[in-house]
């Protein structure tokens, strides 16, 4: 017998098919309609939030955040500009909007710290992500040995450092080369495939150690 979440990661398949398709598309009417950072009371895609770390207690908080789709759009100069110097092409930004959503959940509740996040929906004009939030200060977060690492002073302000999943993959750390592994086991690996050349990297890897 499959569980609950096996059959809601299934519905989350296709959402905007069969069944999902008109709940979701009610569930957007009434999004729009909403201010951009809206907390909520319970997780939409309750498989995906236990799956990154949220839990029903105290101390937790889900924040949904509608981004606006596309790259950045730039007004169409007025002045006078010759055709090449208008510049109103496309303007693609270096950050996903997973990770702008991250931002501005973090800027609207900026004592909490963003955990992770999801997407839960999307129209032709605008995206949802929904934020998992932490509260460092709260004696629940503190006590939970699985999440008690976000209290660390290290990690404030993880979603504008980039250490959040979507940061960490805008930084291009989830590329591998080909390699597996590590940072470190990655590095000594190619320490090892240097040393064993032959020329001034050889050398150099020698004087070194």
């Amino acid at each position: 017998m499959k569980s609950l979440y096996h059959y809601i990661a299934e519905a989350w398949k296709s959402p905007y098919r069969g069944e999902m398709r008109e709940v979701v598309r009610q569930r957007l009417i009434v999004w729009r309609k909403e201010p951009a950072v809206v907390r909520t009371e319970r997780p939409t895609r309750l498989n995906r939030a236990r799956a990154l770390g949220y839990k029903a207690k105290q101390g937790f908080v889900i924040v949904r955040v509608r981004v606006r789709k596309g790259g950045q759009r730039k007004p169409r100069p007025d002045s006078g500009r010759r055709p090449k110097r208008m510049g109103v092409y496309g303007y693609a930004t270096w950050k996903s909007l997973r990770l702008i959503a991250e931002e501005r959940a973090m800027r609207k509740y900026s004592n909490l710290e963003v955990l992770n996040s999801y997407y839960v929906g999307e129209d032709g004009r605008y995206k949802w992500y929904e934020i998992i939030m932490v509260d460092p200060s709260h004696p629940a977060v503190k006590n939970d040995p699985e999440v008690n690492w976000v209290c660390n002073p290290a990690n404030r302000g993880r979603a504008f450092r980039g250490l959040t999943s979507a940061g960490k993959k805008m930084r291009g750390l989830r590329k591998s080369r080909g390699l597996r592994g590590t940072h470190s086991y990655k590095w000594k690996r190619k320490l090892k495939e240097r040393a064993l050349r032959k020329g001034k990297e050889a050398g150099w890897i020698e004087r070194e150690s």
